[in-house]
């Protein structure tokens, strides 16, 4: 999947950086607490082979549903949640999923829990225990999370989050800011690298739904601004949504070539799905 605004925005040898910063974004933003979501993973990391809840955020591409498949068989939690109504991103998803997984069928105006649920049942035969259908964005996506989960009176001292590589580390701090008390375990639904191919940039060995990458340039690049915990961001000196986050220097001059590269890049918040409570929109 080449990139045409970064092959017409970057000279060639640009390219080669281009990826190279892209990639050192992709890997602070992408956390994976264990290496592997497996019981013995979890037992190194918790104590214990299973944590209180598993849920996967319909931010997520396609191959989400895939991981959360192979997690339920794998046994890794007892409880498993798929979180997600309708925000700015919901019928590009749809459309997504009907696009790659012709089979599945949903209603037109299905929230993102709902779609990815029709997969889990179609290709995997599958079904979650909880449906969150309330959230419109990456932060009320768990505080509607832990009100679904306190109503049905779920224990949830540990919980597995499975979200979009690009949104994994906001969605763990937001974890953190809302629900200390809480253990998250962080497993991006995700692990690609951008290389440098005869069109351009691309991603290689893209998942199921994977961005074209000037889309996954931009959902990077849009959370570097966030995560940075100054009056700009979204941490305790800033909106305070988030705990705070630490930001490598490597990550930050990475960000600041792309950025020169792509100053239009940076991708804004959408104030039509902002929360009345907590977290502002994506």
């Amino acid at each position: 999947m080449p990139s045409s605004a970064l092959r017409e925005a970057m000279t060639p040898s640009r390219r080669a950086s281009a990826a190279h910063d892209m990639n050192v974004l992709a890997r602070f933003l992408g956390m994976r607490d264990v290496p592997e979501l497996t019981r013995t993973a979890l037992d190194r990391l918790l104590g214990h082979g299973q944590a209180d809840v598993m849920v996967l955020f319909g931010g997520s591409i396609l191959a989400g549903g895939d991981v959360l498949a192979q997690a339920m068989r794998d046994d890794v939690a007892r409880t498993y949640v798929i979180a997600g109504g309708a925000g700015h991103t919901t019928q590009t998803f749809r459309s997504r999923v009907r696009e790659l997984a012709p089979d599945v069928t949903f209603a037109d105006d299905a929230p993102e829990a709902d779609v990815f649920a029709a997969y889990l049942e179609a290709r995997h035969g599958l079904e979650p225990d909880l449906l969150e259908r309330s959230s419109t964005n990456c932060g009320n996506n768990v505080t509607c999370l832990l009100d679904l989960l306190r109503e049905r009176d779920v224990p949830c001292s540990s919980i597995i989050m499975a979200q979009d590589a690009t949104m994994q580390r906001r969605m763990d701090a937001t974890l953190r800011r809302f629900a200390p008390d809480v253990t998250p375990v962080s497993f991006a639904t995700y692990e690609v690298s951008v290389v440098v191919g005869e069109g351009g940039l691309a991603v290689a060995d893209p998942p199921l739904g994977m961005w074209d990458v000037d889309r996954y340039l931009e959902l990077l690049m849009g959370e570097v601004p966030r995560l940075t915990d100054d009056a700009g961001g979204y941490g305790p000196n800033g909106k305070g949504y988030l705990a705070h986050v630490d930001v490598p220097a490597e990550v930050g001059e990475a960000f600041g070539r792309l950025l020169e590269a792509r100053p239009d890049a940076v991708r804004r918040a959408d104030a039509a799905y902002a929360s009345v409570r907590g977290p502002a929109a994506t």
